[in-house]
């Protein structure tokens, strides 16, 4: 079975509010277009698609602030009708404890990691909340 990564990210273009399931990177370029400057999450996207992962790549409107877009994502990885099973969870950007909590929440429910990095993890560490 093929590993999936579920990522948040900004995008050229692509709806919001809907998963856009990605296996090659030619589907990456056609549905979502070009990275958005300072965004991370088509970088990790492209990672992902070498190490030959399936994505289900959310859009959100901002990295690291768009909550409505984050809470939307998460709630669909957490319906087991629509999600079976996913390798781990990608937020670049992303160092909220509200949003962090609730995709530990879905981390647990797959058994799934959280991909972070150094910059995230220290916002999350010594954010006041």
């Amino acid at each position: 079975m093929r590993q999936v990564i579920a990522l948040f990210g900004e995008a050229e273009k692509g709806a919001f509010k809907i998963p856009h399931v990605l296996d090659k990177l030619p589907q990456l370029v056609d549905l979502l277009g070009n990275p958005p400057e300072e965004s991370q999450g088509l970088f990790f996207a492209i990672q992902s698609l070498l190490y030959n992962r399936q994505i289900i790549y959310f859009r959100v409107d901002e990295e690291g602030f768009s909550y409505p877009d984050y809470f939307n994502g998460l709630k669909y990885l957490g319906d087991r009708e629509k999600v079976k099973k996913i390798t781990a969870i990608c937020m670049p950007g992303m160092g909220d404890p509200t949003i962090l909590a609730a995709t530990d929440v879905i981390c647990h429910f797959h058994k799934s990691f959280l991909i972070t990095n150094q910059k995230d993890l220290y916002d999350f560490l010594t954010s006041s909340g």
